[in-house]
């Protein structure tokens, strides 16, 4: 009897994807699997019938071969799948009840499972030494390796022994119907091991707290919100398992002169009446030291001057913001009688618009709203 078309047997395009497939594949093996249908010889053969199309057409080189030359393409080319069925279904469906129930490579799990836990540390950095960078040292409580044992958890002189119950997996399968499920040992948690004689200065958990102090090279230009990864300086690992990581999270404090957007910074200037009518040259500051910029005769509050390469370098970058100043008209304060004839006399010759035209100007829009009511 001819075999039937792969594609066929799965019900699927010879387009179809593997997510394709496989979704195909579980709903067939669901309905024929021999130990949902006993008694039934033509469910298993359709079983297996599925089996063997999913392995092939799972497979990129088993699946070229086929499309170009078929059946014979796979066969005799040494592709037929040797695997029992049985093995391709555990597989498959592995996928989905690991997930759930605790089943996949328990080599895999119980490695992850003996990893170190992250620790994250919240580090106040200045402005000057967020643009400039910088290296800052920090002390941190974490979970570090028992001098005593060495991180074993057994009494100096002793060793763990192999858990008797997984026999050191860490993992026992068990069966429901024909579903393999992988559960993590309840006797040795996972670890593989049990320890008879524990060490009495970590009472068996192979990690005491301590407190470090690290290094932590800042690099220019971070800013609030930007995080550090320092690999390995987390948690050691139980079991002697790896360490996690240190995250540093940034956080740029105030400063009294310069506020940051960014890439640019921005700062404000107070200038006297007098210099920004007549015009004049003052000194601000930068975080390079201080520059010199012109005021122009008749500069009015706000006006915002722009110096070019004194913001923030980007972090991995060449590029450099711009520093913005804002200048503000200062209004004198407690005169004396002089002064204030002064500015009396001198406020009584600028009645020329030319003087004065934005004022003029507001005061005509005004003068003009109210005669159009």
């Amino acid at each position: 009897m001819s075999k039937r078309d792969y594609y066929d047997v799965l019900g699927v395009n010879r387009s179809a994807q593997r997510e394709e497939l496989k979704k195909a594949y579980r709903k067939l093996a669901m309905k024929y699997h021999p130990d949902r249908n006993p008694d039934d010889a033509s469910a298993s053969e359709k079983f297996k019938e599925a089996t063997e199309a999913y392995e092939i057409l799972s497979d990129p080189s088993k699946r070229s071969a086929y499309d170009q030359f078929g059946h014979q393409g796979v066969e005799s080319s040494g592709f037929a799948s040797n695997r029992s069925a049985t093995d391709a279904f555990n597989d498959i469906f592995g996928d989905i009840f690991g997930d759930i129930l605790g089943g996949g490579d328990p080599f895999s799990r119980q490695r992850r499972s003996n990893r170190g836990s992250d620790l994250e540390f919240s580090l106040k950095v200045d402005l000057e030494n967020a643009v400039k960078g910088t290296t800052e040292k920090i002390r941190i409580p974490a979970l570090a390796s028992c001098g005593d044992c060495g991180g074993s958890g057994a009494e100096p002189g002793t060793k763990p022994s192999s858990c008797p119950s997984c026999k050191g997996v860490g993992q026992v399968r068990m069966q429901q119907g024909f579903f393999s499920i992988s559960q993590t040992c309840r006797q040795c948690g996972g670890s593989g091991r049990v320890i008879t004689n524990p060490c009495r200065k970590c009472r068996g958990n192979g990690r005491v707290e301590r407190t470090k102090t690290l290094s932590v090279k800042i690099p220019a230009g971070v800013d609030t919100g930007d995080r550090i990864r320092l690999s390995g300086e987390g948690e050691v690992g139980p079991s002697g398992g790896p360490s996690g990581d240190l995250y540093v999270h940034i956080r740029v404090l105030p400063h009294e002169v310069f506020e940051r957007d960014g890439q640019h910074l921005y700062c404000e200037a107070p200038i006297s009446f007098v210099d920004a009518a007549l015009g004049s040259e003052i000194e601000i500051p930068t975080l390079d030291g201080k520059v010199k910029i012109k005021i122009p005769e008749g500069t009015q509050t706000g006006k915002l001057f722009r110096l070019k390469g004194k913001g923030v370098k980007k972090i991995r970058s060449t590029a450099v913001g711009d520093l913005m100043c804002r200048v503000v008209v200062e209004t004198p304060q407690k005169l004396d009688s002089r002064q204030k004839n002064l500015l009396s006399e001198l406020g009584s010759s600028l009645k020329d618009k030319k003087n004065t035209p934005m004022s003029s100007a507001w005061f005509g829009k005004v003068s003009s709203f109210f005669d159009n009511k």
